[in-house]
């Protein structure tokens, strides 16, 4: 499926069931949404954090209903589900998708422009080093005696000043590559959006509908 019909398949799903307190309609979401992952043979690992990570929050949202709410168990149990049904359908967005593909097909197909595409692709491979310019600074930090916690300032303007280097590089190097902007750009891996994409995620979204008028 097309990473960006998938992101809008997503997007709407989520707000739809913002505003409707349906814990069946969470539950079948939920369901699909870790029956397609499955079948994506994702990760068991990730899997589990997907189960375990939201426990302590949607628990807190359940007590705090049960205990102050008005509506009681009934709006905290929609609430504890809702939790997990937007974990989970955002999982099956982030865990089965491309970044450079979706990045592609937003330039190519929706007419994003290529400098913003090439911008959020650039932030997101930028992560694993940003993380580790962080470690080197923690760790030459402490060989001078002094402790930098994550959440010191400090740490972060260093790292600030880190990447405002790394952007003069990236730019000369997108540069160097022939990257103009504002111009016409030819693409070896071109992406297509297929009417199966609609399809399919026309299909879904009606499906969304189905336990609403069951329920109701």
């Amino acid at each position: 499926m097309n990473p960006a019909i998938k992101l809008l398949m997503v997007i709407i799903i989520g707000v739809e069931i913002s505003f409707i307190p349906n814990v069946p309609l969470n539950l079948c979401i939920m369901a699909i949404s870790m029956l397609y992952l499955i079948l994506k043979r994702t990760k068991f690992k990730s899997l589990l954090y997907l189960i375990l990570y939201p426990m302590i929050p949607a628990a807190g949202l359940l007590i705090s209903q049960v205990i102050y709410g008005v509506q009681g168990s009934e709006m905290g149990w929609v609430l504890f589900t809702r939790l997990y049904t937007y974990v989970w359908l955002g999982a099956t967005f982030t865990l089965t998708t491309n970044i450079a593909d979706l990045a592609f097909t937003l330039e190519q197909n929706f007419k994003l422009p290529s400098k913003f595409a090439y911008g959020v692709l650039t932030a997101f491979n930028l992560v694993p080093r940003i993380i580790t310019e962080v470690q080197t600074i923690r760790h030459a930090s402490l060989m001078r005696g002094v402790t930098l916690q994550l959440w010191s300032p400090k740490l972060y303007f260093k790292a600030i000043l880190a990447a405002i280097n790394w952007s003069t590089d990236l730019s000369q190097a997108m540069i160097s590559h022939g990257f103009v902007e504002d111009a016409p750009r030819t693409h070896v891996n071109k992406t297509y959006v297929r009417w199966t994409d609609y399809a399919t995620c026309l299909f879904w979204l009606v499906l969304v509908q189905i336990p609403l008028f069951i329920h109701f």
